[in-house]
């Protein structure tokens, strides 16, 4: 059987859709269903039914997903790793939001590194491009912040985070929790705003979440990195939001004051995310329990 028909054969049924796996492959459309359609006569089964949107597998597309995919990750990392490299190491190549990866992931990882898992890093913000990587093989273990959907994916929570309004204490002696309460879009306008991004992403969900409005003010700072905008705000740049784990040691430490203290804090949640069937691979399965693990300290 063509290892190449089997590679097709496994992204279509992690994507379910032709046309997905056919952008995931870097192949045309007519060229993957062509791939199907031989896989299936070799078979003589059919793997696939056609379905409003996308496919669905049969039950011998399934039983054959199950018993291919695990082997075909594990060739396509020795491919990629190389058999001379890293001798008697395994790559877990990983990806997720700058922040959280370097504060929570990696130090909860690092202890598998002496026993011999080696690991590479991608820092990615964006959910969609962090599981379209995924999904593509450039990463095993993906930290999104939006649970995937589909038989591509397979998906845990892995811990809420926090969000919390700061300011330095310059900032916070101005202002008024009750006022704040009653007018946070209005105050929110007066005051400078440090954020990742000019959509103001994280304030919005904050005040979505706690004044039922939306933001109307303009950033003032933006730095597309929290730690950045921890350090200005701290500095005293304005006002942001920060998730508490990477805040909660400039809380402590009085650096940073939290303007309010909501009965329902905004909470965004984690999601571990591996490629359906790939956590028969033993160091994929050994990060991701380890990590699923340590997430219940956090």
């Amino acid at each position: 059987m063509d290892l190449a028909l089997l590679r097709t054969f496994v992204m279509v049924h992690r994507a379910g859709s032709f046309t997905r796996a056919a952008a995931l492959l870097g192949l045309s459309q007519p060229a993957v269903t062509g791939q199907i359609r031989t896989l299936e006569r070799q078979l003589g089964r059919p793997l696939f039914l056609s379905q409003a949107r996308g496919v669905t597998p049969t039950t011998i597309g399934d039983e054959l997903a199950h018993r291919a995919a695990p082997h075909l990750d594990a060739l396509v990392e020795i491919a990629e790793t190389g058999l001379g490299e890293q001798s008697g190491l395994r790559t877990l190549h990983l990806a997720g939001p700058p922040e959280f990866t370097s504060v929570r992931v990696l130090p909860a990882l690092t202890p598998l590194v002496a026993q011999g898992l080696a690991l590479r890093v991608s820092f990615l913000g964006a959910a969609d491009e962090v599981l379209d990587g995924l999904a593509a093989g450039h990463h095993d273990l993906a930290v999104a912040t939006a649970r995937p959907r589909g038989g591509l994916f397979t998906a845990t929570p892995l811990c809420d985070e926090e969000h919390v309004l700061v300011a330095a204490p310059r900032w916070a002696a101005r202002l008024s929790p009750g006022v704040l309460l009653r007018r946070g879009a209005v105050v929110l306008e007066q005051l400078p705003v440090v954020e990742v991004h000019e959509s103001l992403p994280f304030v919005a969900r904050y005040w979505a979440a706690v004044f039922e409005s939306k933001p109307a003010a303009a950033a003032t700072v933006v730095a597309p990195d929290l730690r950045a905008v921890l350090e200005a705000t701290a500095a005293g740049a304005g006002l942001a939001v920060l998730p508490r784990y990477l805040c909660e040691e400039a809380l402590a430490d009085g650096r940073l004051v939290a303007l309010l203290d909501p009965p329902v804090p905004p909470l965004r949640t984690y999601f571990l995310v591996v490629r359906t069937g790939t956590l028969a691979l033993p160091h994929i399965a050994r990060a991701h329990e380890r990590l699923v693990r340590t997430a219940g300290g956090w």
